[in-house]
């Protein structure tokens, strides 16, 4: 079973933030491959779980908020016996523009906490990510920037974004691994 855990905070109050990236992602898999509502899990997330062009697949939030979001992930990963290989993890990233996406095989949390709980929970830097760029701020801080919507002008580059991230991820799902993958949308 493929994994793929979307970052982000619990709540209508965060629905379209910068801070939701995965969650967005996620939430456009599962429509556009009708995987269903999400529902809670036996541990602190919510899943949709379904098949992909024969491939089974579990899309996670984590209802921890983002700071503690390795809290979920490895009760899952334990209960669902998902290798390390077989989990992605979807974040945002200040440090690079609106629209771009990077995918990443390892790294340090770069600042993010969600990541840094994940890496602290799972006892290594060594996952797979697909990462969004939201930006710096231009004005004020990075907490009412991370938890502010996107301007008008910024959505629709956003949301290519979200297309390409979930190209990447189907991709990988079909058996592409995320080396080939880095080359091809890095």
């Amino acid at each position: 079973m493929k994994m793929i855990v979307g970052l982000g905070n619990i709540g209508s109050r965060y629905d379209e933030t910068r801070h939701n990236s995965g969650f967005m992602v996620v939430e456009q898999i599962a429509r556009d491959y009708q995987l269903g509502a999400f529902s809670h899990t036996k541990y602190e997330a919510v899943a949709a779980t379904g098949m992909i062009d024969g491939e089974k697949v579990m899309l996670v939030k984590p209802t921890t908020f983002m700071n503690d979001s390795g809290r979920a992930v490895k009760p899952l990963m334990d209960y669902y016996q998902v290798d390390l290989a077989d989990l992605v993890v979807v974040a945002d990233d200040l440090d690079m523009p609106v629209g771009r996406v990077r995918l990443k095989t390892h790294g340090a949390s770069g600042g993010h906490n969600g990541l840094k709980s994940i890496i602290q929970y799972l006892g290594t830097k060594n996952f797979n990510r697909v990462k969004l760029g939201i930006d710096h701020p231009q004005n004020g801080t990075v907490v009412s920037h991370v938890l502010g919507r996107f301007t008008p002008q910024e959505r629709p580059v956003f949301d290519q974004a979200v297309a390409v991230a979930e190209k990447a991820l189907i991709d990988w799902v079909h058996g592409e691994t995320f080396d080939q993958l880095m080359n091809q949308y890095n």
